[in-house]
């Protein structure tokens, strides 16, 4: 029987334990279905979970069909707790994704789908609420194969529908139902274990309505992973049992875990850490059977380990993947009156234990705990906790970004500890990393410079410590630091020495290098109603965003893209507010990005590096048999080993120069590479040599004109006739400051004001003008133009942006007349100048355009 981790997934209220509650229920696990409007469902054990309605922790139950024995687990679907369900992905082998029939596909379900493509979990489509009033099927399943790919597919349908659908989806379907007409089960399970296909089927839980069919393509169509022989699990949740006892829930990925089985679970290769089994517990909702051996593809919670937190692997299973979803707050504790400081961050340490990304830390200066969460739901939740398991009475302050720290360049960070009868030094070479890789340390020291083992251990000192800033206090990160040298004495020379030589290498580094803050950024997907899309988009453009144009989909307005989370994190309530509750805003963190107020922020923060005494620039050297400290400036001056990043500059071989020169040479290889594709695209191939083909050829004139000789170019005769001036209108809308304003309140406006401006222009400057707006302006989207008094407005087709409908007036007007087009768009410039064209940029044309009113003020005024 093949033994599967099975988890459920879904946006909040879609039904999620309703679904596992009835799974469970028509399996023959349970006896009577319970309701979570009851608070009597199987799962939601826990007060806070049945007050609120929700699911706030990962609960495992035990689904056995006829050809599979599977671990069921019931994952948080409130975004505040999604760092729990990443968690549990980790674990799984498949999924059931829910999916709202009235709601269709949400925020957060997106995140999910996302998720499952980044752990490679293959997933089952579970549609819930069919029964409900406005729940339709062939609408759900279009936007299923719109959002997620044309491979889901609907297993409800006849069969011989089902296997042509399925030959699309994958080389070996496709091959075997040419060959026989049909696609065979063994076959269809290996696709969807592949992610090539995504069953979906549909029904409402509550009723029961589909979930025997839901069961049954569970049994047929998953297979169960080959498993190595060696010993292997995945660690993804921690939690206390009833009496206060820690248990270690873990996924068997190898091999068979047994009672009083010896794990390393810490430690250093040279002395492990090990710790004992005493029990293994496979958990079915609040209740749990003993075990004495757990096997490959199984679930089960373990006493008796104390040094595992979520995410670690034991064995061969390799390195747990850093986590996508993250807090980008902070919140700082409010403790009672009367309650002991280290008391709580005791307590609040066994929290993060079970939750990493609470993020705990203690402020020695202030005297204060901060801790990193989701939101304010998880908040709420965390309050009520603290009280339950600790008794202690907790508040929390206003919460605010967190920020992070990097570093603009290479720079070499000094650390010494030398008081007397103690001797360190340490050498660190910190170099920026990329975007979003985080901390990175090595090792390039030599072992006849300095021992492995004090290696190793700078190393272990590097990795344990959260290393602040020099900005505003803030983490480091996206930096590789190497350890290049270091120094040891034969006598006086211990561990901690070089703990305190490691820290202060780590920030005398940072304070001679150029620091960078940096912010969180959300990417967001904005859907409002078509007659709000002006708001939405000026709102963004004040936030400093960066979104794509906006597309339509069923009468709304979709604009994707993303933001600073300090623009954005009150922007949900603002949406629901000026679209009377029709608008919907997703976010996901998509990681860090150069502050855009980094000045107001650090002034904000007032942080003083200098006054920061738990992080220290500082060295230590002996004089005179004393400690005599050496400010962080001077360190260069006094320490013992020659400068590293000093010597690596000695042994570059080409002078900077050449280095620069030979940058440009491969930067201007790429823009013409770049520059290449976006020819060949707007043009189509290239028929003559790719080198010579951004180049004007070098032809000798057939013929000079009159009065040509020696050393006169023919010059090319400029087009006759009227001048042609083709404006973006919206790229104007949101560029000119007068427009923009209007836009924020009223779009329409705007673009009639836009109108009654190029109207004066035009009769002043008698060029032929063309403004063009484009279609997802436009209700219906059919596209027109339309004579305004002496200017042409032209309104694209549906899918048709006003860059496409340019370019191609450029490319026609551009053989016979002067073209002039106004626009900030960077990529159609290239376009524009391919056609002949002039381009304009909006600051300039305002420029342009003020002039001429002042032009016609002065006239009028003369004429009076």
């Amino acid at each position: 029987m093949k033994r599967l981790a099975l988890g459920i997934l879904a946006h909040v209220d879609s039904g999620k334990t309703t679904l596992s509650e009835a799974m469970l229920y028509r399996s023959g696990q349970l006896r009577r279905l319970g309701r979570v409007d009851h608070r009597d469902s199987f799962l939601d054990t826990h007060e806070l979970e049945r007050d609120r309605g929700i699911t706030i922790f990962a609960k495992q139950a035990q689904l056995l069909l006829p050809q599979a024995k599977i671990a069921l687990l019931d994952t948080p679907g409130h975004v505040d707790f999604s760092a729990e369900t990443e968690r549990v992905m980790q674990a799984l082998d498949y999924a059931v994704l829910l999916i709202s029939g009235t709601d269709g596909v949400q925020s957060h379900t997106e995140t999910l789908w996302r998720l499952l493509g980044r752990y490679g979990v293959p997933a089952f489509l579970f549609v819930n609420k069919m029964d409900l009033p406005g729940a339709g099927r062939e609408q759900v399943m279009e936007q299923l194969r719109r959002r997620f790919g044309e491979n889901c597919v609907d297993f409800e349908q006849p069969r011989e529908a089902l296997d042509e659908q399925l030959a699309f989806c994958g080389e070996e379907l496709m091959e075997e139902y040419i060959g026989r007409k049909t696609v065979d089960d063994g076959t269809i399970a290996r696709a969807v274990a592949a992610r090539q296909v995504f069953p979906c089927c549909f029904g409402s839980a509550l009723k029961l309505e589909g979930v025997d069919l839901l069961l049954s393509l569970l049994s047929r169509y998953t297979r169960m992973p080959e498993y190595p022989e060696e010993f292997s699990a995945r660690v993804f949740k921690i939690s206390e049992d009833g009496q206060g006892g820690r248990l270690t829930h873990m996924k068997i990925t190898g091999g068979a875990l047994r009672v009083r089985a010896n794990l390393v679970t810490g430690g250093t290769p040279e002395e492990p850490k090990t710790e004992k089994v005493n029990q293994i517990r496979v958990y079915s909702g609040a209740k749990f059977t003993v075990v004495e051996e757990a096997l490959p593809g199984e679930v089960c919670a373990v006493t008796g380990l104390t040094g595992l937190r979520p995410g670690d692997r034991l064995g061969s299973g390799g390195h747990a993947a850093a986590p996508v979803l993250q807090p980008v707050l902070t919140y700082r504790v409010l403790l009672a009156d009367g309650t002991d400081p280290h008391e709580a961050l005791k307590n609040l340490r066994r929290l993060e234990d079970e939750d990493p990304q609470l993020h705990v830390v203690w402020n020695e200066t202030s005297r204060e705990i901060h801790m990193q969460l989701m939101g304010g739901v998880q908040l709420e939740v965390l309050q009520k906790l603290i009280l339950e398991r600790f008794g202690m009475q907790t508040e929390f302050g206003q919460g605010t970004i967190l920020y992070k720290e990097t570093i603009a360049g290479p720079v070499e960070g000094v650390g010494h500890f030398e008081p007397l009868r103690h001797y360190a030094e340490v050498h660190l070479l910190m170099e920026p990393g990329e975007p979003g890789s985080g901390l990175v340390f090595s090792s390039r020291c030599r072992e006849d410079d300095l021992d492995k083992n004090w290696q190793r251990l700078i190393l272990t000192h590097l990795e344990e410590k959260t290393h602040l800033g020099v900005l505003t206090g803030s983490p480091i990160t996206d930096m590789k630091i190497t350890l290049a040298a270091g120094r040891a004495h034969v006598k006086h020379t211990e561990g901690g020495d070089f703990r305190q030589a490691t820290y202060r290498a780590v920030r005398q580094g940072l304070k001679s290098a150029k620091s960078v803050l940096l912010e969180p950024w959300y990417s967001f997907r904005l859907e409002v109603p078509q007659e709000n899309v002006g708001r939405a988009m000026a709102d963004l453009q004040r936030m400093g965003a960066r979104f794509d144009p906006p597309q339509s989909e069923e009468g709304r307005a979709l604009i994707s893209g993303s933001a600073p989370v300090s623009e954005l994190r009150d922007y949900a309530a603002q949406t629901a507010g000026y679209t009377r509750g029709l608008g919907r805003l997703s976010c996901t963190l998509s990681g860090y990005e150069p502050c855009h107020n980094a000045e107001e922020v650090i002034a904000a923060l007032g942080y003083n590096s200098e006054e920061d005494l738990e992080n220290p620039a500082d060295s230590i050297f002996c004089s005179h048999g004393a400690g005599v400290l050496v400010k962080w400036c001077d360190v260069p001056e006094h320490m013992h080993l020659e400068s590293v990043l000093k010597s690596r500059e000695e042994q570059e071989p080409a002078p900077a120069a050449e280095r620069a020169a030979a940058a440009a040479y491969r930067s201007a290889l790429a823009r013409d590479a770049e520059l290449m594709r976006i020819f060949e695209r707007t043009y189509g191939p290239i028929r003559r040599e790719p080198a010579a083909a951004l180049h004007t050829p070098k032809r000798p004139p057939a013929s000079l004109p009159a009065g040509a000789g020696r050393g006169v170019s023919a010059v090319p005769q400029l087009p006759q006739g009227p001048e042609y001036l083709l404006v973006d209108g919206y790229n104007m809308i949101f560029a000119w400051q007068r427009l923009r304003e209007l836009a924020g309140r009223d779009i329409d406006a705007a673009r009639s004001r836009l109108t009654d401006i190029l109207c004066n222009y035009q009769a002043f400057r008698q060029c032929e003008l063309i403004l063009v707006f484009d279609a997802y302006k436009l209700r219906g989207g059919v596209g027109s133009v339309e004579k305004i008094h002496n200017i042409h407005v032209v309104y694209t087709r549906e899918a048709e942006t006003a860059d496409m409908y340019i370019e191609k007036a450029t490319a026609k007007l551009g053989k016979h007349h002067r073209v002039r087009v106004a626009t900030s768009d960077q990529l159609e410039q290239l376009i524009i100048l391919g056609h002949g064209a002039l381009r304009i940029s909006a600051a300039a044309f305002e420029e342009e355009v003020a002039a001429v009113e002042e032009a016609i003020r002065r006239i009028l005024e003369g004429e009076s």
